[in-house]
């Protein structure tokens, strides 16, 4: 059974820093590229960033550029979003999403984590 549990979030007053975690499993997490989406109210869900399976390339929405970093370990298979300097304007929830196309695509979604960036 293939499970994405985020954890992590909560309110942060702008400025400040969070860390997201998805724990993974029911499947070969190192296969798979990671991804960090999020969900505002009455917006449509956007990519935030994206890890390559090895964790040797990422790449990161223009909004959140310098400010969020995502990372993994295949090890524990988890994946991260460490969260600085945050805006009110990242209010979302946040999702965890795993990828992989080996002749389909097989797409796996966590349940989202609220993060609320209010003084």
């Amino acid at each position: 059974q293939v499970q994405l549990v985020e954890s992590g979030g909560g309110l942060v007053q702008p400025g400040g820093s969070l860390r997201l975690s998805c724990a993974a499993s029911g499947f070969t997490f190192s296969t798979y590229a990671m991804s960090w989406y999020r969900q505002a109210p009455g917006k449509e869900r956007e990519l935030v960033a994206v890890i390559t399976s090895a964790g040797g390339s990422t790449n990161y929405a223009d909004s959140v550029k310098g400010r969020f970093s995502i990372s993994r370990d295949n090890a524990k298979n988890t994946v991260y979003l460490q969260m600085n300097s945050l805006k009110p304007e990242d209010t979302a929830v946040y999702f965890c999403n795993a990828f992989l196309y080996s002749g389909y695509a097989r797409n796996y979604w966590g349940q989202g984590t609220q993060v609320t960036v209010s003084s």
